[in-house]
């Protein structure tokens, strides 16, 4: 939708579709997309789930990530068990969808703003959970003022301390900005600040 503020992406027809489609439309909704220290591992003895179903919500749930960065982190942790879910991974996968009913409407606004500067904030957790202790890390990119860029990834490696963590996250936080400013600068926008 445009306005005289800017542009609203939002993907609210999909979300009350999904909602309905699941049997969540009349669900109490919920406050947060995920428990705080969730823990979500696959284990041995879990209990299994319809892993179909569970692979269907998941890339749906990915589809509609792609205008709410609040529930990018989430989802990035639910489809890493496409492959054998269980319930305790259903049960996450429900409460996004919970989460989802509190704003359907929620989404991203590309205001109108006197400046193009180009800024980010990184972040990591060093040491993860369960027993591999891998870190995820992350970053957000904003040009002019506006979100335009999102990413939260699991690293390769286990690093060595948490100071380690957040260098890595800030070089590839760096390098994502770096490649926006180019690309700002070669479509012809002049960039002022560093």
């Amino acid at each position: 939708m445009r306005s005289e503020k800017g542009i609203y992406l939002s993907q609210r027809k999909y979300v009350i579709d999904l909602l309905k489609e699941t049997g969540m439309l009349g669900c109490e909704p919920i406050g947060s997309p995920m428990e705080q220290n969730h823990g979500l591992e696959e284990c041995s003895d879990q209990i299994p789930t319809d892993k179909g179903q569970y692979q269907r919500l998941v890339g749906r749930l990915i589809y509609v990530s792609h205008t709410r960065p609040d529930i990018s982190y989430i989802v990035s942790v639910v489809r890493r068990f496409m492959h054998n879910p269980g319930q305790q991974h259903m049960d996450a996968v429900i409460r996004i969808l919970r989460y989802l009913k509190s704003a359907p409407g929620k989404g991203l606004i590309f205001s109108k703003h006197e400046h193009l500067d180009v800024s980010g904030y990184t972040h990591s957790d060093w040491g993860g959970k369960g027993d591999r202790r891998i870190s995820t890390s992350g970053y957000f990119a904003f040009a002019g003022g506006n979100l335009v860029n999102w990413k939260s990834k699991k690293q390769k490696v286990v690093s060595l301390s948490s100071d380690e963590e957040e260098y890595k996250a800030m070089v590839k936080g760096i390098c994502e900005l770096l490649w926006l400013k180019s690309l700002m600068g070669k479509s012809g926008f002049l960039m002022k600040n560093p």
